[in-house]
């Protein structure tokens, strides 16, 4: 059964936020979990991660009233467009596509993707011929999921979950050869390039070309919520400038993800 969204901050709305929200409803948030260490959920069931603490720190610096709504991310677009919620800050890709069916934010962040096998393989993902026949695992209508679609579907098997976390079972499993993910989502969800690691990362960090990966990552809203887009670029501009960007950040990378 699916849970109650989880309250965030509880400030009044001020009178300058006039978007589509009913001046006595929360702001409401949609998030895809888990998507460790984006949005995933301690033992105790609370909800946390990089987005989530920097959407707090969003909804606090605004002082507005804020709840985190789950959903699933193949009907994420869909379940905004039906006012489900306000606003999207679950990793979603500034893209060309998507541009044209929702209003997005400025980019607030930028991580690569990277080509992810049992160690002992031996596959050379620059070898596009010699992949035919192979399994790749990805999660479903996400940018990975086009980009090994596009480029690679015509050698390798793809294989579409509906989850992260079903991926990477998979894969420990032995169902699949090899997954193409954002990285920071594998290095959270496996143990990568460890001496005692039974899984590698066998690319380079992949950011391009542009048309697949966008130009970051960005809130995204409905097309008519401009001054809301402008209260998040606003937000946060300024939590980037007084060091609170930065202090999230610090929280789950050990490397720089601003753009």
């Amino acid at each position: 059964m699916r849970q109650p969204p989880l309250t965030l901050f509880v400030f009044p709305l001020v009178a300058t936020l006039a978007f589509s929200v009913q001046a006595d409803e929360p702001l409401r948030l949609a998030v895809d979990v888990p998507y460790e260490p984006f949005e995933y959920k301690l033992p105790d069931g609370t909800l946390t991660g990089f987005e989530v603490d920097l959407g707090n720190a969003v909804c606090a610096h605004l002082e507005i009233e804020c709840t985190w709504v789950e959903q699933p991310w193949d009907g994420m677009i869909p379940a905004l467009q039906a006012r489900k919620f306000d606003a999207i800050m679950s990793s979603m890709a500034i893209t060309e596509e998507r541009s044209r069916q929702v209003l997005f934010s400025e980019p607030y962040y930028t991580t690569p993707s990277a080509w992810i096998t049992p160690r002992g393989n031996h596959i050379d993902i620059t070898d596009k011929a010699s992949l035919d026949g192979l399994t790749v695992g990805v999660q479903s209508a996400t940018l990975q999921d086009r980009y090994v679609t596009d480029l690679y579907g015509d050698v390798l098997e793809v294989r579409r979950y509906g989850s992260a976390d079903d991926v990477v079972a998979d894969l420990r499993a032995g169902r699949l050869d090899l997954t193409f993910m954002d990285y920071p989502i594998a290095e959270a969800m496996i143990d990568i390039d460890t001496d005692d690691s039974d899984f590698e990362r066998i690319s380079d960090f992949i950011k391009e070309p542009q048309a697949y990966f966008g130009q970051g990552v960005g809130v995204a809203m409905r097309k008519r919520d401009r001054e809301l887009a402008e209260r998040f670029n606003q937000a946060l501009a300024e939590l980037k400038a007084d060091g609170s960007y930065d202090e999230i950040m610090n929280r789950y990378f050990s490397y720089d993800v601003k753009l």
